[in-house]
């Protein structure tokens, strides 16, 4: 039986683990999907238009026209990023979005910033296992420049993560968080 991508999506609700023969071939098949089109995104000139055609086609639903991205933009799944309105993602950030990325309003993204919604378990004999949880970018999120975001957290609505941040756990609305592991920094009033 060939698993379909809501079925997919539904299994990584549970917080599973990614172990079955049949899940990974669908992920194997979804990464070549991603690679062939996101290796056409990155691969010349696209207006801010013919980006958004391209995301659209990944992503498998019509992105807001407020959308920006300044390729290359890159992806191993593409079919659980979620984006709001007045968006924008700046060059060579990576989604590892199996299990769900949701950008909200009015989000600023800087370069080369990760977002990983996998991760291994520690034991050496389960490690090749992997397990997802979802990333959630409240409103108006701004993520500095080469800031990793892993898999589980949720960053209120206002927020800042600092250039350079790795971010481990949930990060509260209208506070700067910066570091490894990213710790608070000061209140936005």
């Amino acid at each position: 039986m060939i698993m379909t991508l809501e079925e997919f999506k539904d299994f990584v609700k549970t917080g599973k683990p990614l172990d079955t023969e049949e899940i990974h071939q669908f992920m194997d098949r979804m990464s070549g999907e991603a690679r062939r089109i996101t290796f056409r995104l990155n691969s010349a000139y696209r207006t801010p238009g013919e980006v958004r055609a391209v995301l659209s086609e990944l992503f498998g639903y019509k992105v807001p026209d407020t959308f920006r991205v300044f390729p290359p933009f890159y992806t191993d799944f593409g079919k659980n990023i979620h984006v709001g309105e007045g968006v924008f993602i700046n060059a060579c950030c990576h989604f590892q979005d199996h299990g769900g990325v949701t950008i909200g309003d009015g989000c600023q993204i800087g370069h080369n910033v990760v977002f990983a919604t996998l991760n291994h378990f520690i034991e050496a004999e389960k490690r090749k296992m992997t397990y997802s949880a979802p990333i959630v970018l409240g409103k108006n999120v701004w993520i500095g420049s080469n800031a990793t975001i892993l898999q589980g957290v949720t960053i209120g609505d206002n927020a800042v993560v600092g250039a350079g941040a790795v971010v481990t756990k949930d990060v509260p609305a209208n506070t700067v968080v910066g570091g490894v592991p990213a710790k608070f920094i000061k209140s936005i009033i």
